[in-house]
């Protein structure tokens, strides 16, 4: 534990906070930021604990105190994982998949018109989207968040996994996709009740998952190209790009179509009619 460089991290955390953030009236005060006592009510402290901190003299934090004071000065994820680093507490790592999205990525998604493009969680959930992916796959809004997974799409759903997946021309490949993500998703968060519930449902319902599951494989090369089958436009070819966001375990995919293609015009066209065309019969 490094209590002189803990006094000054927790010390020039607090002074950058204003009060009107956490909803404490500014009225005078002679330093910047908040005071001592409305950071230690924040984290659910004592007055008396949390000066000892900031003067260099308290005792080793819990977890609990690190995670209390992490929600109190509001710190990013880094500003935490220093605050751990600092009082010899490592950081655990996250118990379950995490299903926020960061502001900067949701920019992102508005910012790319042309592309449809979506973002989804380690367990294939479907935790953000634009309004072009809407209009070429579905509208997502109008899901429950157990319907919006697409391991359970491409598994459990009736249809069959071409269907629906929206008629997308690598089911089959991405179903091996999706058999081989879980594994890992599963060695990553060993205690997540969600995700175990997740891979159990898939493996009661679906002989097709549980025989990838079985092969545990580790290794699928991504596909590159798809051709969405759309009951409007016709058929969309477009290119695949992954991004991951690391720190959220999750992954942005994008799809755009080649410049000058009748894919292109086909995406230009949905970009404008928009989710008016999901009440269509697939």
């Amino acid at each position: 534990m490094d209590r002189g460089e803990l006094a000054a991290f927790l010390r020039s955390r607090r002074e950058r906070i204003r009060p009107a953030e956490v909803g404490l009236p500014a009225g005078v005060r002679r330093t910047p930021g908040l005071r001592r006592e409305e950071v230690a009510q924040l984290a659910y402290i004592s007055t008396e604990y949390y000066t000892r901190l900031e003067q260099a003299r308290g005792p080793h934090p819990s977890r609990e105190v690190l995670s209390g004071l992490s929600r109190a000065l509001r710190l990013s994820d880094a500003e935490r994982a220093h605050l751990h680093h600092l009082a010899g507490v490592p950081p655990q790592p996250p118990s379950a998949p995490s299903r926020v999205v960061r502001r900067s990525i949701l920019d992102l998604l508005d910012r790319l018109p042309h592309a449809a493009a979506f973002v989804t969680s380690a367990v294939y959930e479907v935790i953000a989207w634009n309004s072009l992916a809407a209009a070429l796959m579905e509208d997502f809004s109008a899901l429950s968040r157990r319907d919006r997974n697409l391991a359970r799409r491409v598994f459990l759903d009736p249809r069959g996994a071409g269907r629906s997946l929206w008629g997308v021309s690598d089911a089959a490949h991405f179903a091996r996709s999706v058999a081989q993500g879980l594994r890992a998703t599963a060695a990553r968060y060993p205690d997540d009740a969600e995700t175990a519930g997740l891979i159990r449902e898939l493996l009661d319902g679906s002989d097709e998952f549980a025989r990838l599951w079985a092969a545990r494989e580790v290794a699928v090369a991504p596909a590159l190209v798809k051709t969405f089958d759309h009951p409007v436009v016709g058929p969309v070819t477009v290119n695949c790009d992954a991004l991951d966001v690391a720190d959220r375990d999750q992954r942005v995919v994008i799809y755009t179509a080649t410049a000058g293609s009748p894919s292109e015009e086909a995406l230009r066209l949905l970009s404008v009619v928009g989710t008016q065309v999901m009440g269509v019969p697939r």
